[in-house]
């Protein structure tokens, strides 16, 4: 099958430009990729753990506490215990934390927008369900860890 037809090289170029686009609008904030999104999702998700995050980030739990601690050498989170679970730590954005998520977000949601405009909203609903779609069959061909 040549890869002009594998539908899997066309969705990894998409991947790759668009963290391409966003590697480079989020330099002036001095952020990641991957830290741009741990901010985006401790913003929606205030006192939540490294491993919660890791998974709505799609990325390993290692990884998500090197990006905090990165993040934290930037005094841009707070890491404190749980209330009543002592051997969990909360992650909380600080206040320059959420100044530069500001910059960073305006910056990403100005990507995001020029993607969306190319399409109609028809065309943005229907691009939507066939990349759920991808996702369920990719997730259905996946042999179970054993």
């Amino acid at each position: 099958m040549p890869a002009s037809e594998r539908l899997g090289s066309h969705l990894k170029r998409a991947e790759q430009a668009l963290n391409a686009t966003k590697t480079a609008v989020l330099k002036p904030a001095g952020l990641t990729v991957a830290q741009y999104a741990a901010l985006l999702h401790l913003d929606e998700h205030p006192g939540i753990s490294a491993a919660a995050l890791a998974r709505l980030c799609g990325v390993t739990p290692p990884t998500m506490n090197t990006v905090l601690k990165n993040l934290q050498d930037r005094d841009l989170i707070v890491r404190s215990p749980h209330e009543w679970h002592r051997n969990v730590l909360e992650t909380r954005l600080t206040d320059a934390g959420r100044a530069v998520m500001a910059e960073a977000d305006a910056a990403a949601v100005r990507v995001e927008r020029a993607l969306g405009a190319e399409f109609t909203a028809a065309e943005r609903d229907t691009l939507t369900g066939l990349l759920a779609r991808c996702v369920r069959v990719l997730e259905e061909q996946r042999p179970e860890s054993r």
